[in-house]
């Protein structure tokens, strides 16, 4: 098995990626308007750092309950936090009215076209570094991640990994259509209130497999992580690996693996909670 760590990029995880494809695609005026986006934290973390690289004015839509370690940080690369939203449910919505009052120019954090191009870069490198990949696993949230990666590589088996508290994709897959869920997994990075469009066509399309993963499997690859790879990932960065570990994907013993650990942004209280339990 070999794994991806996203967790050693800039801001934390994998987002920079999108955010930057974003934002090079922005006008003149949209440039002068500044930027916009909703987050429970490493978009916004992405979109502040990007930004500020950019010299551009950011808004990040955070919510009351989001991680207090990523509203510091996304305050710490000087982008202005609106904390009105009560929680992820509600925060797009409070995302259009400043949109719309402001004329700023949103930028995604998984249905764009733009950022789903970006993500896939995670897709070109893997097959670079392992050119005889047979199945990449990758944590799935609003779907932007595993969307690009599963269009950087048409030929590779894909397989989605979800937390049982957070089924945005898996929801959507059975509805046809996104719709709206209450996600409340301790991997708040992949609490999405509800899948990307896009997103959800390329995995139909592709016909990408979602599995689902409960608290204490994540806990427990979180924990496998840190003590035997070294590497201090958040919750949502360790759900591929608790796939394998849990024993959901068929047929991945004989076959090489790639595990995308898609970031590593968690509350030191989280962390320390979760390694100190068995």
């Amino acid at each position: 098995m070999f794994l991806k760590a996203e967790l050693f990029q800039r801001t934390g995880s994998f987002k920079p990626r999108g955010v930057l494809n974003s934002l090079s695609r922005l006008t003149r005026e949209e440039r002068a308007a500044g930027v916009i986006a909703a987050s429970a934290g490493n978009h916004a973390q992405a979109v502040a750092y990007c930004a500020s690289l950019e010299g551009l004015d950011a808004l990040l839509l955070m919510w009351k309950t989001a991680s207090p370690a990523k509203i510091a940080a996304t305050r710490g690369y000087g982008a202005a936090i609106d904390l009105e939203a009560e929680g992820p449910a509600v925060v797009f919505e409070r995302l259009e009215e400043l949109r719309a009052a402001t004329g700023r120019a949103l930028i995604h954090p998984f249905g764009s076209p733009e950022t789903i191009a970006g993500q896939g870069t995670v897709g070109l490198e893997i097959a670079e570094d392992v050119p005889d990949v047979d199945l990449v696993v990758v944590p799935v949230g609003g779907g932007g991640l595993i969307s690009g990666i599963a269009t950087a590589l048409p030929d590779t088996r894909i397989v989605g990994v979800e937390p049982v508290a957070s089924q945005a994709m898996t929801a959507a897959l059975a509805a046809g259509e996104p719709v709206p869920v209450d996600a409340r997994s301790v991997a708040d990075g992949l609490n999405a209130p509800f899948a990307g469009e896009l997103p959800l066509r390329i995995l139909e399309r592709r016909g990408i497999e979602i599995v689902l993963v409960d608290e204490a499997e994540i806990d427990a690859a979180m924990r496998f992580l840190y003590e035997r790879a070294k590497l201090a990932c958040e919750p949502a960065g360790a759900t591929a690996v608790a796939a394998l570990m849990a024993g959901k994907i068929p047929a991945a013993d004989s076959a090489t693996v790639v595990c995308v650990v898609s970031g590593g942004n968690v509350a030191t209280e989280t962390a320390a909670a979760i390694l100190a339990s068995r």
